[in-house]
Parts: structure tokens; sequence; C-alpha cells
């Protein structure tokens, strides 16, 4: 496993999320309510580049606790891939429309007011 510095935690502010570069991979890394994820900027569907969807967001749920009638959920949660619109919530990586589908994730910390990222060998 390798750390990766990769800005300022000042470069990250809460409600937004930047792609990076760490060790050969782009990651985007979230600020959601001051917690930090990273998730690898690929969408499974098609490859399509999932972390520069413009912002995150919440999305429609209809369940038998709402007795199927639609509510908002998972505010500033939520990435859509700017390709086909498949949305992932963040914090899980799981995919909202397949779950089945579950993005890896990337430990995300700060140490010294940096913004580190921890992957894996190196990619080739």
């Amino acid at each position: 496993m390798t750390e990766v510095v990769v800005g300022a935690l000042a470069d990250f502010p809460p409600g937004t999320h930047r792609v990076v570069r760490a060790n050969g991979r782009e990651i985007g890394v979230f600020n959601i309510a001051g917690a930090l994820y990273g998730l690898p900027n690929i969408c499974p569907h098609q490859t399509g580049p999932l972390c520069e969807g413009a912002r995150t967001t919440g999305t429609l749920a209809a369940d038998a606790d709402s007795q199927w009638a639609p509510r908002w959920v998972m505010e500033d949660e939520v990435i859509v891939c700017p390709w086909h619109g498949l949305e992932y919530h963040v914090p899980t990586g799981q995919c909202l429309a397949y779950p089945e589908i579950t993005l890896r994730r990337y430990p995300v910390i700060v140490r010294d007011g940096e913004v580190v990222v921890t992957v894996g060998g190196r990619r080739r």
C-alpha cells in the first residue's frame, strides 16, 4: 500500500470533490459534511469519467417505509456519471440502480493539514 499526498485540506472544502492522480490512478476525492471519501474515476458501465460529474446530489427513493411515495434521500452523497446517469452513493461506493455493483473505495485521511489517499501497488 502506498500513501499519496493529493493536496491541502483547504483544496477540498465541504460539499466539493476533485479528481486527483495517485500512484497512476485517477481518484475522485469527495468532502461530504467534513468526511473524506475516495472513489475511482471510472464508471463500470462503459468506463465513463464517473467523478467528473458536476457535483454531488441526492436521489429519489420510494419504498414500503414511505408507502411508495417518492422522497428525496442521501442529500449531497450521490455522484452521477456524466455519460449515462448511473448514480453511486459516495460513502459506500454502491451503485443505486444495480446493487450488485460496488466501487472500490480508497482510504482518505488528513495528516498535518494535507489530504492523503492510500492506494495499492503501482498500476502499469
